[in-house]
């Protein structure tokens, strides 16, 4: 196997167990609010916490990365994350949940940029949007295997024994730390003198006026995409037991449908935009999400749930593929695994506010008001996206 592929596989598998992850807590929500006796909105803070963590964990880590070397670093993160998730099926406290889900977020906020730095660093640039979406569709790889083990294991042996699966990655992590040599890029880097004062330094992300706009610009779009996706998958499934009366078994159909759709759309949109630029994807699967939100809380029946699902995750999730090359698109290999951590985590701690905020509505209004907010961030990211300019040349002068 070509060293093009290895990262490939070995960010798609980190990923994978990341999107695990996250799904856990959906489907656990229900037993961990009756268990602990908390209301929506505290079981909200369970994700928005560990999307806190992985904020820390991935500027931490992404500077180390830039510093130190991708895969060792990449290695540590996967172990952290593995012993964060582990620990929370022996949580005896809301309060135990929250620190152990801080743990791993820590983790699996540095595993994500130092994947697509790797990816990012191996690949052509008229191939990259295809090879971010290879990795991207791990999540989703991730959240399928969450719903089938869920399925299996939460009638029978109860949520914690679903967190024990976390001690998996500790054996990928071991596999990945023996196949995969470093980047050739980032080696290249350790000979320039210039390069290595840059290297892992936050300050480079706001060098310019214009970098600065770039570098916000982009946790704005990526703020929106974790609100739009936590606001989908994590209460999603509990809405539609609510208001269409479907089982925990009919809800994991629903999830694998909608993961279906949003792989397909991945896959799709990263073609897209190797072959038609990231502002032209971008647009076009922002305003269609939008559209396709809003029509969705209006969906009855079976079909047009499981139907509409996939193609709202589709356009909805698709455009998660393009984020590790859009973003490593606007910064040099010196500081790009801190970029690409960053500013995408950064997203993900406010974005994961989300739940809280849908737990809110869904405790005063319905599904209907809900889907109106998700359409309405869409359609910020799509007036905020239109802004960006410039490449990894301003910050190379800076």
């Amino acid at each position: 196997m070509d060293y093009r592929k290895k990262t490939v596989v070995a960010s798609v598998a980190g990923l994978t167990l990341e999107g695990m992850d996250i799904m856990f807590i959906s489907f656990a929500m229900t037993m961990i609010i009756a268990e602990f006796n908390i209301d929506l909105a505290t079981g909200g803070l369970i994700s928005s916490i560990t999307n806190i963590g992985m904020l820390l964990g991935g500027i931490i880590f992404g500077v180390l990365a830039d510093k130190y070397g991708r895969v060792k670093v990449f290695t540590y993160t996967i172990i952290l994350f593995a012993i964060g998730t582990a620990l929370t099926g022996v949580a005896t406290s809301i309060e135990q949940v929250y620190v152990y889900r801080f743990i791993a977020g820590l983790g699996a906020g540095g595993e994500y940029g130092i994947g697509m730095a790797l990816v990012a660093e191996a690949w052509p640039k008229n191939k990259q949007g295809r090879a971010s979406s290879y990795v991207s569709v791990g999540a989703q790889y991730g959240v399928i295997l969450a719903a089938l083990l869920s399925a299996i294991i939460l009638p029978t042996l109860g949520w914690r024994a679903l967190f024990f699966v976390g001690v998996l990655p500790v054996i990928f992590a071991f596999i990945v730390r023996k196949n995969l040599h470093e980047s050739p890029e980032w080696l290249a880097s350790q000979n320039n003198q210039s390069n290595k004062e840059k290297k892992g330094k936050l300050a480079q992300l706001f060098a310019t006026p214009r970098v600065t706009m770039t570098t916000l610009t982009l946790i704005l779009m990526a703020t929106v995409q974790i609100a739009g996706y936590n606001g989908l998958m994590i209460w999603l499934p509990s809405m539609l037991q609510k208001s269409q009366g479907l089982s925990v078994s009919s809800s994991a159909l629903w999830t694998i449908s909608t993961a279906v759709g949003m792989i397909i759309g991945m896959l799709t949109f990263g073609r897209f935009m190797d072959r038609f630029g990231a502002k032209r994807a971008f647009g076009i699967f922002l305003l269609a999400s939008a559209c396709a939100v809003f029509l969705y809380s209006f969906a009855t029946g079976a079909v047009a749930i499981l139907m509409g699902g996939a193609i709202v995750g589709f356009f909805s999730n698709g455009m998660f593929a393009g984020y590790g090359a859009l973003i490593s698109s606007f910064y040099p290999v010196q500081i790009r695994s801190t970029a690409t951590n960053t500013i995408f985590n950064f997203g993900r701690a406010i974005g994961g506010f989300s739940p809280i905020f849908v737990g809110y509505i869904l405790q005063s209004y319905d599904m209907t008001v809900v889907m109106i907010y998700l359409a309405a961030l869409y359609g910020i990211s799509f007036m905020v996206m239109l802004t960006l300019k410039g490449s990894t040349e301003d910050l190379q002068k800076a």
